[in-house]
């Protein structure tokens, strides 16, 4: 359900002086009778695992499949989908692949807006909508720097920053640690935290973070 662009993609990658490109079918990758699956168990439980079950475990298989395909030195990831890069790299370690992961931080857009191939989504009105997200975020980090450490006050601020710009509907804003996921209440300055949210807007669903 992703947008889908070859041609972009290509002179994107000729852009960057890529020598080759490679491009599986879907029945290349999943023949007739298919029935392997790889899950990290404990990390896919939290965000975004909780409303799209089964979707990490389809993510840690076909990545894992083109590793054992390609056979990498190395492979770059976002930053923006930090679960999936979290997911991936405990799969990295726990399988023993010999393989450099590297997640680099996210672009975006003027207004804050992570860029993603789901934005192409959004039309002009719920675009200037979207931009609410990183606000939210950033609105966040702000109260937590002048001292507010509790993690439902949080929550509050960001979903009612969200939920005044009618065209977002709001799926979840978490405080978790952010290397278990698993939530927490109060922020204690002993470890990193992540505050994502994710929400909708028309078609899109957008996702966004700050690590603190």
């Amino acid at each position: 359900s992703y947008p889908r662009d070859i041609d972009s993609d290509l002179e994107k990658a000729r852009g960057a002086g890529v020598d080759v490109v490679f491009t599986p079918t879907v029945k290349a990758m999943y023949p007739r009778g298919f029935q392997t699956m790889v899950s990290v168990h404990e990390l896919e439980k939290h965000l975004c695992g909780l409303s799209r079950p089964g979707h990490f475990t389809a993510v840690a298989t076909v990545v894992l499949k083109l590793f054992n395909i390609t056979s990498p030195a190395l492979a770059v990831f976002g930053d923006k989908d930090y679960q999936q890069l979290l997911i991936i790299r405990k799969m990295i370690e726990d399988l023993n692949l010999d393989l450099e992961i590297i997640g680099v931080p996210t672009i975006r857009e003027p207004d804050g807006l992570a860029m993603s191939s789901r934005n192409k989504y959004l039309n002009d009105e719920q675009r200037a909508a979207a931009a609410a997200l990183p606000r939210a975020l950033k609105e966040v980090r702000k109260a937590c720097t002048k001292g507010e450490k509790d993690a439902g006050n949080l929550i509050a601020l960001a979903e009612g920053l969200l939920k005044a710009e009618s065209l977002i509907k709001p799926e979840y804003v978490k405080v978790v640690d952010a290397h278990t996921l698993e939530d927490i209440g109060v922020i204690s300055g002993t470890g990193s935290v992540l505050v994502q949210a994710a929400v909708r807007v028309g078609r899109a669903r957008l996702i966004d973070h700050i690590l603190i």
